[in-house]
C-alpha cells in the first residue's frame, strides 16, 4: 500500500502522501482530538527522553512528533509544505523586523539580550495582527482591492 510513495519527496511531502494513504486504509484517528492526543504524546516522550539525557531517542522522537504534526495538518486538509513555507516567512520577516529594531538602536543583535529580542518580536506579531485585521476590515468594505500578502 505504501510503496507507490517515492523516496525522493521531500520529508513532510513524504509523511503527508504516507499519512493519507494509511488513513484510506482505515488506520487513522476519528477526529483531530486524536491527533492532538498523539502530539501531546509524543512531545512527552521527547521531554522524557531530553530529561534522561538520552539526545538520539530525542531526536527519534521529534521526528516522530514531525510526523504526528503533518497527521494533523491531513486531517486540517493543509498541505505541511505550503504551511511550513508560510511559517518560514513568517519568521523571516519577524527576525527581520527584531534586527532592523536592534540596529536602529545603533547595537548589533550580540548587544541585545534575549528580553529585548522576544520584545521586539512580539511588537513583529503585533504588526502583523494589526495589518491582517485592517485587511480584513478592508475586505469588508471594498472586495474588489486585491490583498497584500501579510509576510513576503
Amino acid at each position: 500500500m505504501l510503496d507507490g510513495v517515492p523516496l525522493g519527496l521531500p520529508a513532510l511531502t513524504r509523511a503527508a502522501k504516507l499519512s493519507k494513504k494509511a488513513a484510506r486504509s482505515g488506520f487513522d484517528w476519528p477526529d483531530t482530538s486524536g491527533v492532538l492526543a498523539k502530539i501531546r504524546e509524543e512531545l512527552g516522550e521527547v521531554e522524557e527522553a531530553l530529561a534522561e539525557g538520552d539526545t538520539a531517542h530525542a531526536r527519534e522522537e521529534v521526528g516522530d512528533l514531525l510526523f504526528a504534526v503533518v497527521n494533523l495538518a491531513r486531517t486540517l486538509k493543509a498541505d505541511p509544505e505550503q504551511m511550513l513555507r508560510a511559517t518560514n516567512a513568517r519568521f523571516e520577516s519577524r527576525f527581520r523586523h527584531v534586527e532592523a529594531a536592534i540596529a536602529g538602536q545603533g547595537r548589533t543583535l550580540d548587544e541585545a539580550s534575549l528580553a529585548e529580542m522576544d520584545a521586539h518580536w512580539d511588537e513583529a506579531k503585533r504588526q502583523e495582527r494589526a495589518a491582517e485585521q485592517a485587511r480584513q476590515g478592508e475586505g469588508a468594505t471594498s472586495a474588489a482591492r486585491p490583498v497584500t500578502p501579510l509576510v513576503r
